[in-house]
């Protein structure tokens, strides 16, 4: 065998040899304390409006930031933190794309969206985190139903991930634009991966 074919047979047996691996575990008292700030690549943000009755418009951000400081003697007191560049807005529809950010969410005078978590109700791997969500330049607090993934060392760290979904009225974050034609209620869903720092 020559020196390129010893080559290629060792790269191919690093590449599909088995990994370790086990599932994440969701026992947060195990969890290891400290800033946890959000892998962007294993992570998104998307939402669903009602498009004339017809269809569920689909879309999502692709520029966004999250992180949270963790204690595992007071897993309920973690603090989370997010901001969505609401510019980022993505559907997939040039049109769309351009107009949306600007006539739905304010993005010219407010291109920021952010949440800052106030309370965290949980009963075993799933709860209700509770916080405040700027968006268009307003603040109301919201409710997300989260489930935690588990975490576990991946990557050589640490790593947790998270599902959370929520249903806000853009009407009361002064989202009015071509109501009712287009819905009001917009479901949010979160899945999401954080590494600790």
């Amino acid at each position: 065998m020559n020196r390129r074919l010893a080559l290629a047979a060792a790269t191919a047996a690093l590449l599909f040899a088995p990994h370790a691996w086990s599932a994440p575990s969701t026992d947060v008292a195990q969890m290891p304390a400290g800033h946890y700030a959000v892998d962007k690549t294993h992570a998104s943000i998307t939402g669903k409006v009602l498009h004339q009755g017809f269809s569920l418009y689909t879309f999502r951000f692709a520029r966004f930031d999250a992180g949270f400081d963790f204690d595992p003697a007071a897993p309920d007191k973690s603090a989370l933190k997010v901001s969505i560049d609401t510019t980022s807005f993505s559907s997939g529809y040039d049109k769309a794309d351009a107009e949306f950010p600007i006539g739905f969410l304010g993005a010219d005078k407010n291109p920021t969206a952010t949440f800052t978590s106030t309370s965290l109700v949980r009963t075993g791997d799933k709860g209700v985190l509770s916080g405040d969500l700027t968006l268009n330049g307003v603040t109301k607090p919201v409710k997300l139903d989260v489930q935690f993934r588990g975490f576990g060392a991946s990557g050589g760290g640490t790593r947790a991930g998270f599902s959370a979904t929520t249903v806000i009225k853009r009407s009361e974050f002064g989202s009015t634009k071509l109501l009712p034609m287009i819905g009001d209620d917009v479901s949010l869903a979160i899945e999401i991966e954080f590494k600790k720092a």
